[in-house]
């Protein structure tokens, strides 16, 4: 393939025109499980908190092969109703790591949304009760959507339904009204507007708020159910109680990431949880270093977002943008 030798420049909509959530599942699952290998370096995320402005900036760098690139992203939680914003802006910036030539620059919110979605995905695809037909979402932000619609591909076929194995979706937010205009949206599936006990009693629960107060409870979970605990991203935070990670088998995206700011981090700095009851990890269970789920387990992954997962997609954007001619380039680096 001829290589532009300009910058390119993606803005969102082109990016989001680049991506299918199959594509993006299996580009996830190759680069989680080259992370368990040892074959990326991924530097420890660089976080600066704002509770004055009541949001934070993180910078995610990464390398995998020949690949290189950081990601800059926020998490904003009032900007859409303070300033008409999505509350998570991100860029990426790719780079060739034999040169170190800026590959391209790309608006990385809708890539941050659909690697979240595909590594939720490829989660329930390796942890999840092969039967599982309901699909629990907590939460109907930013996430919700991409995370439903990588769901629909990784979810055992059906005959019953035309959505696949996904028999319903069951939608709750603290706010109803964005749980029902995200039904809207997805109104091609078999999405309901569900109050949290219902949402949490699926067989497979995807938790997307960035609480500091644990609010899943033992009690409300089914029995061998799968739960994607996506919404702690940062240090003190924390959706499920420490009851239910108590008696689960928890893989983690990586090891240091989540102990330092992902759904265990709380729970582990209390003393609530062993060390030792972590399971590993996902990209383990994907390489085939570790078992998945067994028999009727209660199974979390405890989801911190990782920068390989960033790369994996973003090089995809990269190389389809190449092939379809799409982004402005330009000459960011001068010659010597």
């Amino acid at each position: 393939m001829n290589r532009p030798e300009k910058t390119l420049i993606l803005k969102g909509s082109e990016v989001r025109s680049l991506l299918d959530p199959r594509a993006a599942i299996e580009a996830v699952a190759g680069a989680l499980a080259s992370h368990a290998r040892g074959e990326t370096q991924m530097p420890s995320k660089v976080y600066i908190s704002m509770p004055d402005l009541d949001g934070d900036f993180r910078a995610m760098p990464v390398r995998i092969g020949e690949r290189a690139g950081v990601k800059w992203i926020n998490a904003h939680p009032h900007n859409p109703a303070r300033h008409g914003l999505p509350s998570v802006i991100g860029v990426f910036i790719l780079s060739d790591a034999v040169t170190a030539r800026p590959l391209a620059i790309m608006d990385a919110t809708g890539l941050t949304s659909v690697r979240t979605g595909a590594a939720a995905a490829v989660a329930t695809r390796h942890l999840a009760r092969p039967d599982a037909a309901t699909l629990g979402i907590v939460g109907c932000g930013a996430q919700a959507a991409s995370v439903i619609e990588s769901h629909v591909e990784v979810m055992q076929p059906r005959e019953s339904h035309e959505s696949g194995g996904i028999r319903e979706i069951r939608l709750y937010d603290a706010c109803e009204d964005a749980a029902r205009r995200l039904a809207g949206e997805l109104s091609h599936l078999p999405c309901v507007v569900s109050d949290l006990r219902g949402a949490a009693s699926a067989d497979v629960v995807c938790t997307l708020t960035p609480s500091r107060t644990p609010f899943i409870r033992a009690d409300m979970l089914r029995a061998g159910c799968h739960i994607n605990a996506m919404g702690a991203d940062a240090p003190g935070k924390q959706e499920l109680e420490a009851g239910v990670l108590a008696t689960a088998r928890i893989f983690l995206d990586d090891a240091e990431q989540a102990r330092e700011s992902g759904e265990v981090n709380v729970p582990l700095r209390h003393g609530q949880l062993a060390r030792d009851s972590i399971a590993g990890t996902l990209g383990d269970v994907v390489a085939g270093l570790v078992p998945g789920r067994d028999g009727a387990d209660l199974t979390v992954f405890d989801s911190t977002g990782l920068a390989v997962q960033d790369l994996a997609v973003a090089n995809l954007v990269y190389e389809r943008a190449v092939e379809r001619g799409l982004g402005l380039g330009i000459d960011l680096v001068d010659e010597i």
